[in-house]
């Protein structure tokens, strides 16, 4: 079975952001048994040594299936995919293409909005006015990619649901608090279908039960 070790608590702010969600509704799609390991960031969990063993940047999610470990979000929705032998096409085109859009999800429009994010976090005294700014039009610059992908199209990478939606779902999770997606319908629409799937809702549910909050918290 597939041991999952994820956020069990975390310091103020991080509950519900964390990246074993996407793997964790993963695993709510394709139906795979699975364990949830809890871990405490605020008891030093993350930083453990034995943790380190299993996760080379002391971050979640890790998963170990019977001895296999693997970290990093982005593998490890493709490692269940292909396990479960669902949610990646089973031509090579196919899923490449499931591949170029996690890896388009995870490298290229993450970071600038994770910049966006700690900005906004931690930027008390508003230094940072210009970065702020011209990282949003960097932003807007890839949501116009994800704009026209999606036009036709009512999923990212393939005419069915993929690993790729999670990625790219969860990375525009964090800035759903924001105006970012406003000019661009598709991406909004995009965004409600995805979170409208009964596998998200579980998770969030689990989730939510997992650090004692409701999930409108979470939301």
């Amino acid at each position: 079975m597939i041991t999952l070790y994820g956020i069990g608590d975390i310091f103020e702010g991080g509950h519900g952001e964390t990246k074993d969600l996407r793997v964790q509704w993963a695993l709510e799609e394709v139906g795979l048994g699975y364990r949830f390991h809890a871990l405490d960031q605020t008891a030093g969990d993350l930083d453990s040594e034995e943790y380190a063993r299993i996760s080379p940047f002391h971050q979640v999610p890790v998963i170990d299936d019977d001895g296999f470990v693997l970290a990093e979000s982005a593998a490890i929705l493709l490692y269940v995919a292909e396990k479960a032998g669902r949610l990646i096409p089973t031509d090579v085109q196919g899923r490449t293409l499931v591949m170029q859009w996690c890896f388009a999800a995870v490298s290229t429009v993450a970071p600038t909005l994770q910049c966006i994010e700690t900005i906004e976090i931690f930027d008390h005294e508003k230094t940072a006015t210009k970065v702020l700014h011209e990282t949003r039009k960097l932003a807007e610059r890839w949501f116009g990619g994800v704009e026209r992908r999606l036009e036709g199209r009512e999923w990212i990478a393939c005419p069915e649901f993929t690993v790729a939606d999670i990625a790219m779902a969860s990375v525009l999770r964090t800035i759903r608090k924001t105006d970012l997606m406003d000019p661009f319908p598709r991406i909004k629409s995009y965004y409600d279908r995805c979170y409208a799937r009964p596998a998200w809702r579980r998770t969030l549910t689990l989730a939510a039960e997992r650090l004692g909050m409701t999930v409108d918290q979470l939301r």
